[in-house]
């Protein structure tokens, strides 16, 4: 029981730390600066202080995704495809706020949230086929970065073109 117990307690320590050191790593490359509030944004864009507790929220559902879809699988192989899966995802997440903050380049970031959307995706597809509520925990993330994908392609069209930052 108590070998049962610490292992629960090793994975869900293990999954946590590697969601709060993705939201950290993105959270760093993020800068609302001059740059960023010179942008021209559509009118339904969120006001900035919604991000933070929306990320908060999504990363505590990615992690007690990964958990539960940990704890679930039933092979080697599941849990190193979600091992794998998690992996890709988190240095697409924190490659968006590199291209989009410090790179001043939403249209890269707009191309790596495509490739972010999917890999998110997958997670959905694989949690689930282990876990329903894995699966479904995973649901706020795809919505939230949807969400975001359109308002990264408006700010493409309103701010086109952009050039490398000096």
């Amino acid at each position: 029981m108590n070998d049962l117990l610490g292992e629960r307690w090793t994975v869900i320590v293990i999954g946590g730390g590697v969601a709060l050191l993705v939201a950290f790593a993105g959270g760093m490359l993020t800068v609302v600066g001059p740059w960023y509030e010179g942008l021209r944004f559509p009118s339904w864009r969120p006001p900035n202080w919604l991000f933070g507790p929306a990320w908060a929220l999504i990363f505590t559902c990615i992690a007690s995704s990964g958990i539960m879809a940990w704890e679930g699988a039933d092979s080697v192989e599941q849990r190193n495809l979600l091992i794998g899966l998690f992996a890709i995802n988190g240095v697409f997440n924190v490659l968006w706020s590199a291209f989009f903050f410090r790179l001043q380049r939403p249209d890269w970031a707009l191309v790596d949230l495509v490739l972010l959307w999917l890999s998110i995706l997958s997670l959905v597809i694989v949690t689930f086929r282990i876990s329903q509520t894995a699966g479904l925990l995973m649901c706020p993330y795809l919505a939230w970065v949807s969400f975001a994908g359109l308002l990264n392609f408006k700010i493409v069209q309103l701010n086109w073109p952009f050039k490398a930052s000096a």
